[in-house]
């Protein structure tokens, strides 16, 4: 039996109920988070917070009656989900953690061989924790400079994340983006911090590796771009070389989409998820605004051929440089990009403040569009505990 062939429009239709972007809407409150996470393996984070940063976003555009304290709840009372190494710095399951037991075992050989300041003064830094309780970098006193992978750092910051990325330590909570650090035993089961590596070898883990990056999106080509950073080891000789072994065990199949030449690759497991897409193949005429690294963003060009929507984040470019603007978010309305935002607060009243607004070449917004864009702010303003909404005499209609 050939390989199914979709249209472009079934394909959008399955990647966004994939996402939990299309009916049924069946996430709600802190249980529809921790859901979403385990069905996308993670949530990329990112420290900027304009209206909420990342991980908020993206669950507030999914989850019904999402508020960001339900995620730090997860992350922190609950111990449900873990900060950690995955689509870069990201957010997944706590059962997760016997997986990346591969990186933490990378990470002690590292350090054994790095440097003698850093390892020198681990066992004082294990002291402080255990007298004094959680810390952070401020709470230590160790100044020397030394070189790090993100440039030179304080010795006390570098031998907390040397400890962290060997699994010794769990960031305990943290203050704005400063993270507090713990003994991971104090807070995770004994039974899941022994727990053997699942993978048992180096070719196993990256094929896990890779399976899970296309669960993170629903459909993934092959083609290098974002979506693949963050895998240690695996580059695309290795990568196709998965997908080789994850199509001979049937754990992925092989998709067709019209107009777009490489092929996609879908979890096997995901088809229901498929099949019921193609039943109900109308869009739902909702709107969501979208966080900007999104996983339905990850990969930026394939969302360009499957969206017509080309979307950067211009956060790290030079003003001078900017087609849009510093922090624009897209807006998804049924199956289709129909706008992008630029947004702000105001510090003294926390009203929602609409920087800018850019219609997409050739929307023409209808009532029942203007009516699921109002839909969508009032659920915006209530994800960020705002009652009121601005839009400054700049932004479009």
């Amino acid at each position: 039996m050939g390989r199914p062939t979709l249209t472009k429009g079934q394909a959008r239709q399955f990647v966004l109920a994939h996402q939990g972007l299309r009916p049924p809407y069946g996430l709600e409150g802190k249980c529809g988070a921790l859901q979403h996470i385990r069905r996308v393996g993670c949530i990329q984070f990112d420290p900027l917070d304009i209206v909420g940063r990342n991980p908020e976003l993206v669950l507030q555009s999914r989850v019904s009656g999402f508020r960001p304290a339900m995620l730090q709840e997860l992350l922190y009372d609950e111990r449900q989900l873990l900060d950690g190494y995955d689509k870069m710095m990201a957010i997944y399951s706590v059962f997760d953690w016997p997986c990346f037991r591969r990186d933490r075992e990378s990470a002690v050989r590292d350090l054994a061989a790095g440097a003698e300041a850093i390892k020198s003064i681990l066992p004082k830094v294990r002291k402080d924790i255990t007298e004094r309780g959680p810390l952070s970098s401020t709470d230590l006193d160790y100044n020397e400079r030394v070189r790090w992978p993100w440039g030179p750092a304080r010795l006390s910051r570098a031998a907390l994340e040397s400890m962290y990325f060997c699994g010794e330590l769990i960031i305990h909570h943290k203050v704005h983006t400063r993270r507090v650090y713990d003994f991971a035993s104090c807070h995770l089961p004994q039974d899941l911090l022994s727990a053997p590596d699942p993978n048992a070898s180096e070719k196993e883990y990256r094929d896990w590796r890779v399976l899970r990056r296309i669960g993170g999106i629903g459909l993934l080509w092959e083609r290098s771009g974002d979506a693949w950073l963050g895998i240690p080891g695996v580059r695309s000789k290795e990568r196709r070389e998965s997908l080789e072994r994850l199509l001979m065990q049937g754990k992925i199949s092989e998709i067709n989409v019209e107009c777009i030449a490489p092929t996609l690759y879908m979890r096997t497991g995901d088809k229901d998820v498929l099949h019921a897409a193609l039943r109900n193949e109308g869009p739902a005429p909702r709107a969501a605004i979208l966080a900007p690294l999104d996983n339905l963003l990850w990969d930026r060009r394939l969302v360009a051929e499957l969206f017509g929507f080309d979307y950067r984040w211009e956060v790290y470019k030079p003003a001078a440089q900017r087609e849009y603007g510093y922090y624009v978010l897209p807006i998804l309305y049924a199956d289709r990009f129909v706008a992008r935002f630029e947004p702000g607060r105001d510090k003294a009243s926390g009203a929602v403040i609409i920087q800018n607004w850019w219609w997409e070449p050739g929307v023409s917004p209808s009532e029942e569009m203007r009516a699921a864009l109002i839909d969508c702010f009032r659920r915006f303003l209530a994800y960020l505990g705002a009652s009121d909404l601005r839009i400054d005499s700049q932004a479009e209609e």
